[in-house]
């Protein structure tokens, strides 16, 4: 039987954040020997004029479509000689022609912000509904020169509950193992919002309680997935808090930081939960968002 290894997909724009997404994808798809696929949105057939550039002959967005696609091409090959890289350019809008490539893909890699993106923390629109919507993992490239580089070796998955993590720990479990890295599994909890303050015994029993049922879920979750990589250093964390806050803290010394997001059939607006959507945006190292069916 003839394996069929779906490609590694990023997308690119021109933008600067986008070839630091060209650059740590073909990293990833080297880790993984998995080929790389350029994906270029471009319209211009639909709002370019037919009139020939006069430099080339052609209208000047498709000369420019093909030049970034080129670009991101070459890029890739100077980084990585040994890696198969193909580049394409597809008639459709950014997020259509994305969430189009997500079917034939291993994982969609993104930047964090296009070219019309507004500098600073906040996520650009595309690669938000992308990694809302897509059938794949998306990962989104964000952070630090060390964390993009791979220089804690660390990935961090965020532990939810069953139907909503499995997939996002058997990917967490499957980048620490390409990477030779540890994995650190995170399951946050909450203390109980309205116990007496009057009776501390109560309040820290109750507390330990949670910890305890954090600490089970844990355990509960990862059992599988261990046993099919024992080689794997897993170091189990629960950590009392709000989840967004436990994970972007636990962000800021780490490679990879992988959170889980529930699909729901037929549903086809953006759904996300307000953990990656958070992380999404304020992260301090690329987030992969992995779809779980349910």
């Amino acid at each position: 039987m003839v394996t069929v290894r779906l490609p590694l997909v990023v997308g690119v724009d021109g933008s600067g954040s986008s070839l630091e997404a060209v650059d740590w994808a073909v990293d990833e798809a080297a880790r993984l020997g998995l080929p790389l696929r350029i994906v270029h949105a471009s319209l211009w057939e639909r709002y370019e004029t037919r009139v020939p550039s006069f430099a080339t002959g052609r209208p000047a967005e498709e000369v420019m479509a093909d030049n970034i696609v080129a670009a991101g091409v070459e890029r890739a090959r100077l980084r990585r000689r040994d890696l198969e890289v193909s580049g394409d350019v597809v008639s459709e809008d950014a997020v259509s022609a994305l969430l189009h490539a997500a079917h034939d893909a291993s994982t969609l890699v993104t930047g964090s912000r296009g070219r019309g993106g507004v500098a600073g923390m906040l996520l650009g629109s595309v690669s938000l509904t992308v990694a809302a919507r897509a059938v794949c993992p998306v990962i989104v490239v964000r952070g630090g020169t060390r964390n993009r580089q791979g220089g804690y070796g660390r990935v961090v998955v965020g532990v939810a509950d069953p139907t909503r993590s499995s997939a996002a720990v058997r990917f967490a479990f499957r980048e620490a193992e390409a990477r030779g890295c540890a994995l650190d599994a995170v399951r946050a909890w909450r203390r109980p919002a309205h116990e007496p303050v009057d009776h501390p015994l109560i309040v820290d029993d109750a507390a330990g309680v949670r910890e305890e049922r954090a600490s089970a879920l844990l355990t509960d979750v990862l059992s599988e997935a261990v046993r099919e990589h024992p080689g794997t250093d897993v170091n189990r964390r629960t950590v009392e808090g709000p989840a967004h806050q436990v994970l972007q803290e636990a962000s800021s010394q780490a490679d990879l930081l992988v959170v889980g997001a529930r699909r729901r059939h037929g549903h086809i607006g953006l759904q996300l939960g307000r953990v990656a959507h958070v992380l999404l945006h304020h992260a301090a190292c690329p987030v992969a968002v992995v779809p779980q069916r349910g």
